[in-house]
């Protein structure tokens, strides 16, 4: 792949903490970033697509689970506030880096954006799945952060479910190019480590951004100096989703992973 002669890189996001840390890590590297920011998507809007893969039942006990953490929030924000203490985060994006509003990262106008910046490579955190069309318009690499170690555990919670299946080993985080797939890109690097007592479904996404901060930004220094080197990880490959309400409450009295 030929270096990129332009230093910029682009990281699209719908928004959150896990972002801002990410963009808080790169601005103080010295990278010249700059945010595209998509509208979030509606819980509707997303119990609809579960609903279609899934079932309704499944869908809406998914969104039961999402809801009871949330009712958690005072232990999750207790441990939050020590981990962005102990990294030297806060929870603003630096003022020095532009933000470009945009309906969705699908959008004719986010590819309109993007041919306009010029960046040497895009990052992806938090969004929503970048279309094969769009994908295909894109000038530069894109990468995708994914809190899990794929193939094993594509999609969502990766964290949650390597503990639930008793593979502690593989709780990680992934940087990888992003495809047609969810989450099936070539790998770029993986980091692993492991959660404290006081973590649970709410806190492991941040834990696994914490952690996954100095190989994303390796990556889009060999994004930009045209030295990506993906690879295809062996083992299972199994798409995930939040847990069920009931079946998350039952592992959590069960087997104390919450």
């Amino acid at each position: 792949m030929p270096v990129s002669r332009n230093r910029k890189v682009v990281v699209m996001t719908a928004g959150g903490l896990n972002p801002t840390i990410v963009i808080q890590h790169l601005a103080r590297s010295g990278m010249d970033v700059e945010v595209i920011l998509e509208e979030a998507e509606s819980k509707g809007e997303i119990v609809r697509r579960r609903a279609r893969r899934l079932g309704w039942i499944n869908a809406l006990g998914q969104l039961g689970t999402m809801i009871a953490a949330r009712a958690l929030r005072r232990a999750a924000n207790r441990r939050v506030a020590e981990l962005l203490t102990r990294h030297n985060f806060d929870r603003t994006l630096p003022q020095t880096v532009p933000i470009h509003p945009v309906t969705s990262i699908n959008a004719p106008e986010t590819a309109a954006l993007v041919d306009e910046l010029k960046p040497g490579a895009i990052l992806l955190v938090s969004t929503r799945l970048m279309s094969v069309r769009q994908l295909a318009a894109l000038p530069c690499p894109v990468i995708n952060l994914h809190a899990g170690i794929n193939p094993n555990y594509r999609g969502q919670m990766g964290g949650y479910w390597s503990l639930r299946e008793n593979d502690a080993e593989n709780f990680g985080a992934t940087l990888h190019l992003v495809d047609a797939g969810t989450d099936t890109g070539g790998t770029l690097y993986e980091v692993r480590t492991k959660p404290a007592p006081s973590d649970f479904i709410s806190t492991y996404p941040l834990l696994l951004t914490i952690a996954a901060l100095d190989i994303t930004r390796q990556s889009i220094e060999d994004a930009l100096a045209g030295r990506l080197a993906p690879h295809m990880p062996p083992g299972p490959s199994a798409l995930r989703f939040p847990p069920t309400l009931w079946s998350w409450i039952w592992c959590g009295l069960m087997r104390r992973i919450w």
